[in-house]
């Protein structure tokens, strides 16, 4: 018997993993377009002061080709994001030196065939242990003429006494390929009317006479896919490159890697030199310094904000906050009609029935429950415009943005769901002094459930009231707590109203046994929001965070039933319900919560050609400075007209059609969790909440739909564009 412990422990080694000279890390990953694996090189173990490298090496398919630190014309470089023990400290990627891939008018810089690129590592006087424990999840960007997002996720154990050199060749073949660092001397950049002269001396002598290719580590400063000259002259290299129309930076040094162009062969290029080269008489002036964005879209940009500003000068102030209120009004009215607000609201209200004809208990019920929706939403309102003022990036409905916000919500709603269903009574597994509050306060009890109708609904407000929302966060702070508030009472105006005008009440069918069916089935539209919350936890904390939850919410729902029984099965169950809950909090708690790493996304649709693609606004600049229109979704998995938009309008075959036919480059978005980008992009369009979509044309002012599409409307926008 031990011996076949001992078979499964050894196989269950070898199944996590592959050995490295004592190093176990996580097998290769591998796709349709590439095979990504984790490389360790510490020939001297974990020991403070040592060598310690890990290194991504990227084998490429024939054809397709991955990118530097810039990544020229387009693309995305590989990025890292690392989990590793105190003491240990992780130093940049050391980039080997690229290769351009030429594309029509444009570059790229990247490298195809197979690539290392290495990584040290500091090891701390600090750091104890017989072992590093780490992991790290590496994404890139795949081009060929298409591209597709990876990523690969990674965990090593280094044994901190023992030797790590099975892949030293690999490194030392990347390390060949990095660029050598070279002092600049007599070097330097000089712009004219022609473009960015370029004077480099120093280089290596077996390179002259030899074409050389120049990368820039910044990007935006040349044109990477343009003619340009270069020449010889006593050792010294000259080169004449067009200046980028859109550069938004003027360095006084630009770090640069040259090298000899077009060499054989995949993988890296050969091996090149770096030098921090000075611009001493300094740049042209740019449009707009440090933005990035190209002048069209920083004029559409500024003019939305002048038209913003002058919304809110003397003359109008009146008018848009008049209309800001009726909208807040309108849209908490229709909250109501939310698939987890109208249970709440309609088993508040059939409780009239059971009320009699004590008009005295309604109105104070209805008064409170309106005092808890409307002071909730004056608080989330007060801290979001507080939270604004100290410098964070955040919009309406930024609570979802937390999965312990969105786990603790799909559990309460799970209790509620069993609650209906009548699977239990609170009154029989909570102490009697607690089960009767209910009924011994119910003005604290319709209190309570106006704040829990609030904090759910908040994050639906946003499609049908964004632009009054948008405007609220810029007015000044009274006024803007004065829409939150009205958006408030436009939510319990409904119910506020049943509770006193006595002729609503007398209209309520009589009590009588289908109260507790129509209680019941209330149930269903309770475990439909928690379906959807869980799904909204998945887009945050990935498959494993929302199966944990759902695993949580399986023994509570254990724990109450057998609360609920009473006798043994209590007595028993309970108890030992209540210790696994315990145990699965401890053990995968920390997986609902946790984050999972961002990764730019690309869906394709059902018409060929057409792909959203993750927006940034370098994205969006370079699509427009390219002269392609493009169509912005600001969305987020928990918002629910989002997801409507998306099913019935954006996935439409004829929208995508018309997308295909004017050549619109199609971006999301993503704002499931919280991302101060896309939060400033929503400001700087007035806006404060999703959904929001945006057409973009070149040399157009920004046109904003309406947040619930029609097919319609989004072709008519579409079909006005000239290319």
């Amino acid at each position: 018997m031990f011996k076949r412990w001992l078979y499964f422990l050894f196989a269950l080694a070898l199944a996590g993993g592959v050995q490295a000279q004592g190093a176990t890390v996580s097998p290769p990953v591998q796709s349709e377009f590439s095979r990504a694996e984790l490389l360790v090189h510490a020939p001297n173990g974990v020991t403070p002061g040592q060598p310690l490298w890990l290194g991504l090496q990227i084998t490429h398919a024939p054809d397709w080709h991955t990118y530097w630190k810039n990544p020229g014309d387009s693309g995305l470089p590989t990025e890292l994001e690392w989990q590793l023990p105190a003491g240990i400290t992780p130093g940049d990627i050391e980039w080997p030196t690229p290769r351009k891939f030429p594309l029509g008018d444009l570059a790229n810089y990247g490298y195809d065939g197979t690539v290392l690129l290495p990584i040290p590592l500091r090891v701390g006087a600090d750091f104890q242990g017989q072992t590093l424990q780490a992991e790290v999840l590496a994404s890139w960007l795949i081009c060929r003429k298409e591209c597709v997002p990876e990523e690969a996720h990674f965990q090593v154990r280094i044994p901190a006494q023992l030797s790590t050199a099975a892949h030293a060749a690999a490194f030392e073949a990347a390390w060949s390929a990095v660029p050598i660092e070279q002092a600049p001397g007599n070097s330097r950049l000089h712009v004219t009317s022609d473009g960015l002269e370029v004077v480099l001396t120093g280089l290596p002598p077996e390179w002259r006479t030899r074409p050389l290719e120049l990368f820039p580590e910044k990007a935006g400063l040349i044109e990477p896919g343009a003619a340009w000259q270069q020449r010889w002259d006593n050792g010294v290299w000259h080169a004449t490159i067009p200046l980028s129309r859109f550069r938004a930076d003027s360095p006084d040094t630009v770090a640069l890697v040259v090298a000899p162009a077009n060499p054989p062969g995949t993988g890296p290029g050969l091996r090149g030199v770096r030098m921090e080269v000075p611009v001493p008489d300094g740049w042209p002036p740019v449009a707009q310094a440090g933005s990035g964005a190209s002048a069209a879209l920083q004029a559409a940009l500024a003019e939305n904000a002048a038209r913003a500003a002058a919304a809110t000068g003397p003359s109008t102030t009146t008018l848009t906050l008049w209309a800001a209120l009726l909208g807040a009004l309108v849209g908490g009215m229709i909250l109501n009609l939310m698939p987890c607000v109208f249970p709440i609201l309609a088993i508040k209200v059939l409780a009239f029935s059971q009320q009699g004809n004590n008009h005295g208990a309604h109105r104070v019920g209805g008064l409170a429950y309106t005092a808890g929706v409307v002071l909730s939403f004056i608080a989330l309102g007060g801290l979001l415009l507080a939270l604004r003022a100290a410098g964070e990036q955040l919009g309406w409905g930024f609570q979802l943005q937390n999965p312990v916000v969105v786990a603790s919500l799909a559990v309460l709603f799970t209790v509620i769901g069993l609650n209906l269903a009548g699977l239990f009574e609170f009154g029989h597994i909570l102490p009697s002094s607690v089960a009767s509050l209910q009924a011994r306060n119910p003005t604290a009890d319709a209190f309570l459930t106006g704040v829990l109708a609030t904090a759910v609904a908040s994050p639906c407000t946003a499609p049908f009231m964004g632009a009054s929302l948008g405007l609220a966060i810029a007015l000044p702070t009274g006024q803007a707590l004065a829409v939150f508030a009205v958006l408030g009472l436009g939510m319990a105006l409904p119910y506020l109203l049943a509770s006193w005008v006595p002729a609503i009440a007398r209209a309520l069918p009589r009590p009588g046994p289908w109260m507790e069916t129509f209680r019941q089935l209330m149930a269903f539209p309770m475990f439909a929001t928690v379906v959807w919350l869980l799904w909204v936890l998945g887009q945050q904390s990935g498959i494993d965070g929302a199966a944990a939850l759902l695993m949580l919410l399986v023994v509570l729902a254990l724990l109450i039933w057998a609360l609920n029984r009473g006798g043994k099965v209590r007595t028993v169950l309970g108890p030992l319900s209540l210790l696994g809950l315990a145990w699965l909090l401890w053990a995968i708690g920390p997986t609902v919560t946790r984050l999972q790493d961002s990764v730019a996304s690309f869906a394709p649709t059902s018409i060929e050609g057409v792909a959203w693609e993750a927006w940034s606004p370098q994205r969006e600049a370079d699509l427009l400075a390219q002269g392609r229109p493009v169509f912005v979704d600001y969305t987020a998995a928990w918002c629910v007209t989002c997801q409507y938009n998306k099913r019935t309008v954006l996935n439409h075959p004829d929208v995508l059609q018309t997308f295909a036919d004017k050549r619109v480059v199609l971006l999301r978005a993503d704002w499931t969790r919280r991302d101060p980008v896309i939060s400033a992009s929503l400001a700087a369009l007035g806006r404060s909440g999703i959904p929001v979509y945006v057409l973009h044309g070149p040399g157009r002012t920004p046109l904003i739909l309406s947040e619930i599409l029609t097919v319609e409307e989004v072709r008519s926008a579409v079909q006005q564009l000239s290319l």
